[in-house]
């Protein structure tokens, strides 16, 4: 049981840790965006935006104990958004 704890916890750990780092770079896009108000900017902004939304649902549906697959699909459209305007800000 103590094993199955510490994982848990060590998988909880690291989900704060992508998240937080999912929010470092929403930070520093949009500080970019700020300070040099371009759509190619504007885009990556949004697009890290949209996946720091993504990390989030993701780790709140994995503390549920059964999360329906509409969950999923919910989690998913914020990936699919962030990563289609990151691919829009390089092409821009």
């Amino acid at each position: 049981m103590m094993l199955a704890e510490l994982a848990e916890a060590v998988l909880m750990l690291m989900q704060l840790t992508v998240f937080a780092l999912a929010l470092g770079l929403t930070l520093i896009s949009f500080q970019s965006y700020t300070k040099n108000q371009s759509k190619r900017l504007e885009s990556a902004f949004i697009g890290f935006a949209f996946l720091s939304m993504g990390v989030a649902l993701t780790t709140i549906t994995s503390q549920l104990p059964s999360a329906a697959t509409a969950f999923y699909i919910v989690e998913t459209v914020p990936f699919i958004v962030g990563f289609g305007m990151l691919y829009l800000s390089l092409y821009r």
